[in-house]
């Protein structure tokens, strides 16, 4: 984990957390999420599938957290936090997974996926998917396309750019995300962020939900 992410989640935690709550209870209880939860396991394919990508390393356990996020989505920035402190709790016993959900009402949202499946493409998912994060509100909710942006965060990571470029412009990139917001429609995401815990779908009204889930679920 990025030096600068644990400074920024010691800094930003507390706050962070009492913002997601807010915006968590927000989202759920409006017409933006699941109907209902869906009763799958963390094998089906619709949910956690071979290319799916993991954020970190995979954890011993069967367990996983699965999230389907758009990276512009203001209430999944203040969720990142929450997440990267449970990846640090359960770090070696939970497999942590990003799917993309790109809304169609966030002009950027599309575009900062697939730098982040370029990035991932040059084994660097982690980095791309953090970095995005801690700079929402930079290019987060403008209506101007953010492309040389995102291409900034890529020299900053050091990725080759000939393979970037290819990568961002690519059908494969773009079927590779839409596959995912395929996958999320067949489990009835609507909204974002929509998260499962080993297998099932989470709601959750505090931060202390993800951890009782997973506790739970891990036999604890």
């Amino acid at each position: 984990m990025r030096n600068q992410t644990k400074a920024s989640i010691a800094i930003t935690a507390v706050i962070a957390m009492v913002v997601v709550i807010f915006l968590l209870v927000a989202r759920t209880g409006s017409d933006d999420g699941p109907a209902a939860a869906v009763e799958t396991s963390s094998g089906d394919s619709a949910l956690v599938r071979d290319d799916s990508r993991v954020i970190g390393e995979e954890g011993s356990s069967e367990v996983t957290v699965v999230e389907f996020l758009d990276f512009e989505c203001e209430a999944c920035g203040a969720a990142f936090p929450i997440i990267e402190e449970l990846r640090e709790k359960y770090d070696g016993e939970v497999t942590f997974v990003a799917r993309y959900f790109p809304l169609p009402g966030h002009f950027n949202a599309e575009r900062a996926a697939r730098a982040v499946e370029s990035a991932a493409r040059q084994g660097r998912f982690e980095e791309m998917y953090q970095m995005m994060y801690e700079t929402q509100s930079g290019w987060g909710e403008q209506q101007t396309p953010k492309d040389e942006v995102f291409r900034g965060y890529a020299e900053e990571l050091g990725l080759d750019m000939d393979q970037f470029d290819a990568d961002y412009a690519s059908e494969q990139v773009a079927q590779r995300i839409q596959k995912d917001v395929e996958d999320g429609l067949k489990l009835g995401v609507q909204g974002t962020p929509t998260f499962y815990v080993d297998g099932k779908l989470l709601e959750p009204q505090s931060a202390d939900d993800f951890h009782t889930a997973l506790d739970e679920a891990l036999g604890r």
